[in-house]
């Protein structure tokens, strides 16, 4: 189903403004500063080529050859997974013939060729041959120019033309004119840019960019949105004066790797990306302004009017700065400096700076909405909200800041308009129990709205938020045959739901719009999927709101990274990946952030500390933690990893069918689940995110449509037998396509539905009946 090479590269070539673009924003053409003060970024040569996969005419090689016809496309050029490759268009024939120009200030002393070529590669510059080298390297390496040929070049501007031949396995061609006197570092791996974009993607502006207020658990009126275009620039990562010059602008909040973003470059771990814009603020007496990231990846520094006012490490969670001693009336600056080491220890997820197979595009910098609020002096910074269905209670545990002058807190509970419980106590924790509480449930959603006050001693109000909860339990009960069941208020229900990856073809990790985050959502539901394994990311805070308001139960992963043991599965004896103390504390802070932030919402049901064997270590220790930080949810310690027995759930992962250990007597005394299967790939021509990348899905690909259906419909009867053996919940291999993976039951771009959401639903009846 895939589009021939040239093809694509048709394609491409009709897409100027995508070419233009490139040219400003990967530097094509670069000039190339040869002295030995020369900047390391303007030392390689150019990034943007000519290029053919068809035998060329005599003459190629020479500056006024016409290649014109030729196509275009950055460097460098092979197939994606070659090692040590950095590849910018994809090159899968034997032969590429490449041509590029650069210019030279001065020639210098020592010139060399940095190189990672395949099989056979013949180099030239202005016509002459300076180079023909047999054999592939791995990596790329510095080749000198030898001295007779260095009458080749010229100062000025000067002609690189570059033959490759590739005889099997991966293949890769890249190449750079350096001084070999002082080699630079080589430039970010350009992402891969894809024509697809969603229906959401295509309506977005500078204007209406994420324009929702950001935290619905703990909501005021008065705040300001910062999204919207910002000033940025690269600098290296020992820079850590204010850039001289930005390199343009990027629409915050989408990632610099993104399309929406409107960069499309990579962050390398040897650089720093910095943001500005100016906001207006007018300094209140008695008030504070707080400034607030929904999510920066991955460590970061944050000034304000040149004053730094905090850092924040960790890429998945938000986080909020006091910055009210920074301020001045009238217009501010502000700044965020950014380091993203993407394969370090870092919790990344399925980042990754080479995306493929089950791996993503690398995502840097701010990827979530960015907020300015106004409070009093005192004032609510969190609210944790817990409920107990058989008393009807809803109990608050409230954090302030200022709190020398609050005596009272007030709660006023109310169903739709009508106020149904109103309750007064002196600050700290405060409870209310509603009469014939309607309980929060998949098939009853039900949210009663909240408002809460922080009081003075003379009953004036000095702090108020908007909020609401979801009354229900969880917990687990043995059936009849002795097998363990999830519960939800007490009865036993079987969790069903699709892997959701939560990537965009246009935002990447951020949704580009909470209009088309909430598709996904109502899609899944009207599917007849009660449940949603939200897997190796954290997401919005919307998009739990959403669930909560749809009745939609959500499996949280932690978002992995780091070093991970041999993967045993569910074997017996298996063993923990060794990480430092300073790697796991920071660990363990980033869960800890993550169950502050969502623990509030009714859709959690069960934590995902780990998945497969992702970063997997101390599994014992983190398990009981987690158990004993929350002991209202059930933990999945290791979704389909090494088991040990720890929280409430043995997890299998089994493709493309089905499947658990079910004889094996030591997870008799845990809830079994296969928390992953499926994976069933059905491509969509022209909505593939890389026609000419290997797209795939689980057990090969069906011939066709009818095909697919009929292993989807396999794997589903699979499961129900499985559920009446002792299977509590299944997780189905997922939402949408995610990059080369075309497993998703909708294209990646949301465009296509590969089986109707009610044809779905009828299919998915079998799983709850008796």
């Amino acid at each position: 189903m895939e589009l021939p090479f040239t093809m694509k590269m048709k394609l491409n070539k009709m897409q100027p403004s995508l070419i233009q673009r490139a040219v400003v924003l990967l530097v094509a053409f670069v000039s190339v500063g040869m002295s030995r003060h020369a900047n390391a970024e303007n030392v390689l040569s150019t990034q943007l080529w000519r290029f053919t996969t068809e035998q060329p005419a005599n003459g190629w090689q020479q500056s006024d050859f016409d290649d014109s016809d030729w196509y275009q496309g950055e460097g460098g050029f092979g197939t994606r997974r070659t090692p040590g490759a950095r590849v910018g268009t994809t090159w899968d024939t034997d032969d590429i013939w490449i041509r590029g120009s650069f210019s030279l200030d001065s020639i210098p002393e020592n010139l060399g060729l940095l190189m990672h070529h395949d099989d056979e590669v013949e180099v030239s510059v202005n016509g002459k041959q300076i180079a023909a080298i047999e054999g592939w390297t791995s990596n790329y390496e510095l080749v000198p120019v030898a001295d007779e040929h260095r009458s080749a070049f010229k100062q000025g501007k000067n002609l690189l033309a570059v033959h490759c031949h590739q005889d099997d396995g991966g293949q890769y061609i890249g190449i750079h004119v350096v001084d070999a006197d002082n080699v630079p570092p080589l430039p970010p791996i350009p992402p891969f840019k894809s024509e697809l974009i969603t229906t959401w993607g295509s309506d977005l502006t500078a204007d209406n960019a994420w324009t929702e207020y950001p935290r619905p658990q703990m909501a005021r009126d008065n705040w300001t949105n910062l999204n919207g275009m910002w000033d940025y620039a690269v600098t290296r990562e020992n820079q850590t004066d204010v850039p001289s010059k930005w390199d343009g602008e990027i629409l915050v909040p989408f990632c610099l790797e993104s399309k929406l973003g409107g960069v499309q470059r990579m962050l390398d771990a040897r650089e720093a990306l910095w943001y500005r814009r100016n906001f207006d603020a007018t300094k209140q007496l008695k008030q504070r302004t707080v400034l607030n990231f929904e999510a920066v990846d991955y460590q970061c520094e944050v000034f304000v009017n040149g004053t730094s006012v905090g850092r924040h490490q960790g890429g998945n969670t938000p986080f909020s700065f006091d910055v009210t001693d920074a301020l001045k009336d009238g217009k501010n600056e502000l700044m965020v400096r950014v380091e993203d080491d993407t394969e370090a220890w870092q919790l990344r997820g399925k980042q990754v700076i080479n995306p493929g197979g089950i791996f993503y595009t690398q995502v840097s910098g701010i990827w979530q909405t960015v907020w300015l609020e106004q409070v009093n002096e005192t004032y609510l910074t969190d609210l944790t909200i817990s409920t107990d269905p058989q008393t009807g209670t809803i109990h608050l545990d409230p954090e302030l800041e200022g709190s020398a002058s609050a005596k009272q807190l007030r709660l006023v509970v109310k169903d739709g308009d009508r106020t149904v419980v109103e309750k007064e106590a002196a600050i700290g924790e405060i409870s209310a129990q509603v009469d014939d509480a309607k309980l929060w449930s998949p098939q009853s959603p039900h949210l009663y709205t909240l408002e809460v006050s922080v009081l003075d001693d003379a009953g004036n109000v000095l702090d108020e938020v908007n909020s609401y909860a979801g009354i229900r339990s969880v917990g687990k009960t043995r059936d009849a045959d002795g097998h363990w069941r999830m519960t939800l208020n007490g009865e036993p229900i079987f969790h069903w739901g699709p892997l959701d990856q939560g990537w965009w073809p246009d935002g990447l990790l951020t949704p580009p719009s909470d209009e088309g985050m909430l598709f996904d959502i109502q899609w899944l539901k009207d599917a007849g999927f009660n449940m949603i394994r939200k897997h190796i990311k954290v997401e919005p805070r919307r998009y739990y709101y959403h669930c909560d308001r749809l009745g939609m139960m959500l499996w949280q992963d932690q978002v992995s990274g780091g070093q991970g043991p041999p993967w045993t599965h569910l074997e017996p004896n298996p063993v923990d990946a060794d990480w430092s103390d300073e790697n796991h504390a920071q660990y363990m802070i980033e869960l800890e952030r993550m169950i502050d932030n969502l623990e509030s919402h009714p859709s959690i049901v069960v934590w995902v500390p780990f998945n497969e064997a992702w970063g997997q270590h101390r599994t014992v220790e983190v398990g009981k933690w987690t158990s004993n930080r929350d002991p209202s949810r059930l933990v999945n310690v290791a979704s389909g990893g090494n088991f040990w027995p720890v929280g409430d759930i043995a997890d299998q992962h089994a493709y493309p069918n089905p499947g658990f250990p079910l004889d094996a007597k030591r997870f008799d005394d845990f809830i079994k689940v296969v928390g992953e299967f499926g994976g069933h790939g059905y491509p969509v021509p022209g909505h593939l995110w890389d026609a000419e990348r290997d797209n795939w899905g689980y057990g090969g690909l069906p011939k066709s449509k009818a095909e697919y259906r009929d292993r989807y419909l396999k794997s589903l009867d699979i499961l129900n037998e499985l559920r009446h053996k002792g299977i509590a919940g299944g997780v189905y291999t997922q939402t949408t396509d995610v990059e080369g993976e075309i497993n998703g039951l909708i294209s990646y771009d949301r465009k296509v539905e590969k089986i109707a959401p009610e044809e779905l639903k009828q299919m998915h009846e079998v799983l709850f009946t008796p």
